[in-house]
């Protein structure tokens, strides 16, 4: 069996063609082009199914999309403004309409978690949570060995958990989110607040592991936050493993020990007994495994 596997971000569409055993035979990416709203995304999204079906004999097209997707119908039940007017688009029913093809949709952190249950960093773990650090903070539950959606699609918006009570305003129409404060956009503002001026996040990094001093003040600073928010999540779950992903985990061990160090100290005995943290380890390809996944479980 071969599946079109496509990833709708805010940034890139990334699709791919994979077999049922999870193995790349094609992958490429292309720009959103978010700003232009949910249907010219959607567009875009008929072309590479287009491109794909010219490859490759497809049995069926499996979607990860940004969003609070409904992975019954696959449709976008909520989205911010990050795809202005993505709200309500019924993505699975346009493709499928389109292609002729069996769809699936789910969130795209959802399939982060699927793909590394699947083939990376929490295969046969049937507890844990997977937070992706990029522009905001995104999170899954896998929870007894299933995703836990909620009651409405819509679990898993730990980035959006209240990390200081009347802080900064965020996207989500609150005030002082987690992702404000320990997200990749998070951690470039607060490095303009304190060094006043622009430092690509590569170069940060580098400047901090080689001992600059007002750099490591403001990476143990976005640390400390981010191990807050997830000492909360870990109280609350008693997960068994975290995986962290997003762009910031190419940052490997460097960036996993701090994490460790911060975060042990802060949970509870019991908790910390058996509790792992990991980076992923498909980098950005999970969510095409995992849409890939969730397409075979379901068909």
């Amino acid at each position: 069996m071969q599946l079109g596997v496509i990833d709708i971000g805010g940034t890139s569409i990334k699709y791919g063609v994979v077999t049922d055993q999870g193995n790349f035979l094609y992958s490429a990416s292309t720009p959103t082009e978010a700003h232009l709203g949910g249907m010219e995304v959607i567009g875009k999204v008929l072309k590479v199914c287009d491109e794909l079906r010219g490859n490759d004999e497809l049995t069926g097209i499996a979607i990860s999309s940004a969003g609070q997707i409904d992975n019954v119908n696959g449709t976008v039940v909520f989205a911010t403004n990050n795809i202005p007017g993505y709200t309500g688009v019924p993505v699975a029913e346009l493709v499928r309409k389109h292609t002729g093809l069996p769809v699936t949709v789910e969130n795209d952190v959802n399939c982060t978690a699927l793909g590394e249950y699947w083939k990376g960093a929490a295969v046969n773990v049937n507890d844990f949570l997977c937070v992706t650090i990029g522009t905001g903070i995104g999170g899954a539950l896998f929870l007894n060995g299933e995703l836990y959606t909620g009651s409405n699609f819509s679990a898993g918006e730990i980035g959006h958990i209240s990390l200081y009570p009347n802080g900064k305003p965020c996207t989500c129409g609150n005030n002082g989110c987690f992702e404000k404060y320990a997200s990749s956009a998070a951690l470039e503002e607060r490095i303009f607040e304190t060094l006043g001026q622009q430092i690509d996040l590569k170069e940060f990094f580098t400047m901090t592991k080689q001992g600059n001093h007002a750099c490591i003040e403001i990476f143990e600073k976005w640390i400390d936050d981010m191990t807050t928010g997830l000492q909360s999540l870990v109280h609350i779950f008693n997960p068994k493993l975290i995986v962290i992903g997003g762009g910031v985990s190419a940052q490997g061990e460097f960036l996993l020990q701090a994490i460790k160090r911060s975060l042990m100290g802060k949970v509870m005995p019991n908790h910390r007994r058996s509790l792992e943290v990991k980076l992923a380890e498909n980098d950005n390809k999970a969510n095409l495994l995992g849409a890939a996944k969730h397409y075979l479980m379901n068909f």
